[in-house]
């Protein structure tokens, strides 16, 4: 039944492309010109220096400045701090290729990089200050809206990193005896597995580009809910739409919504790079969206605040 009702799907997309050719051509361009002209070129550096970082030893090195606060707040080791600051300043899915990774070589325990996927995945800085924040509309509410949304985005990680280690029972000393360091691994090997994650991370970009295309131009649906559609699908799209169409304070609490559940492109590229079977890509989409109202929660309690004491 359950292969039935894939394979009428599967025609009826098909029949869509081929009634649809140009609309879904159109999609499908834009996808891998994202993908080419800023994906490629702002994620794979950062995938390639990060592996070879790990392959040479340097992680107790990178993160020793930061290791002794982030070990109190977030109650991780030494690896599980490089994964936490590589989610953080890499952007998707770089904190969950870290993890599984880390899981599979035996640098985390499968307690701990089961409660990391559920806090180190995020949009990068760069992104939210180059492309989500620019063009925000200030308004009473948020007279700061480029703070607003980094506040809002960021702060809800620590009441996260304690449900997800109380649900998922981890203690700090489940880390005990683990190595800091991965076996070494040759630069080919390392830009080869990078090559092989970026072509699927550029597949399921432009597949949801497509979808992207055609929900802008379906007639029915309003300009609002266009623009909450393409921020559930695709982050960059439904940013763009949001910014075009929606004023302050709504632009700003459905670009908070969008950036921090990932889209569901996001969760697609997410799940291509989880290899172990410690983790769930089904636990990892359920804390996203738990992240995404904590966000939405958050934005709006900054602009109350804003409003009730300009």
């Amino acid at each position: 039944m359950k292969k039935s009702f894939s394979a009428a799907c599967a025609i009826i997309i098909l029949l869509l492309l081929l009634t649809h050719s140009s609309l879904s051509y159109e999609g499908a361009c834009q996808g891998l010109l994202l993908w080419f002209q800023t994906v490629l070129p702002t994620l794979l550096p950062f995938m390639l220096c990060s592996s070879l970082i790990v392959s040479l030893g340097g992680i107790p090195l990178l993160i020793a400045p930061f290791r002794p606060l982030l070990a109190r707040l977030f109650k991780l080791s030494g690896n599980g701090c490089y994964v936490l600051i590589s989610g953080l300043l890499c952007g998707y899915p770089m904190g969950a290729k870290t993890c599984s990774e880390f899981a599979d070589q035996g640098l985390l325990s499968p307690l701990e990089a089961r409660y990391l996927l559920a806090i180190t995945n995020h949009p990068s800085p760069m992104f939210l200050l180059g492309y989500a924040a620019s063009g925000l509309i200030p308004s009473p509410a948020a007279p700061a809206p480029t703070a607003a949304l980094l506040l809002s985005l960021y702060l809800p990680i620590l009441p996260l990193s304690f449900l997800a280690r109380k649900a998922y029972g981890f203690h700090p000393q489940d880390n005990t005896n683990r190595p800091e360091q991965a076996a070494q691994t040759s630069f080919d090997t390392i830009m080869m597995n990078s090559f092989e994650i970026m072509v699927k991370i550029g597949g399921y970009i432009m597949l949801f580009s497509i979808l992207a295309a055609f929900i802008r131009q379906t007639p029915a649906i309003s300009l609002f809910w266009k623009a909450l559609f393409l921020g559930i699908v695709e982050i960059t799209t439904g940013i763009q739409a949001i910014k075009s169409t929606l004023t302050a304070p709504l632009q700003g609490i459905l670009i908070t919504l969008s950036a921090a559940f990932g889209g569901l492109s996001g969760i697609f590229q997410t799940k291509s790079v989880l290899k172990s079977q410690a983790l769930s890509i089904w636990h990892y989409t359920l804390w996203k969206i738990l992240h995404a109202a904590l966000s939405v929660l958050c934005y709006l309690c900054i602009t109350a605040l804003c409003t009730q004491f300009p």
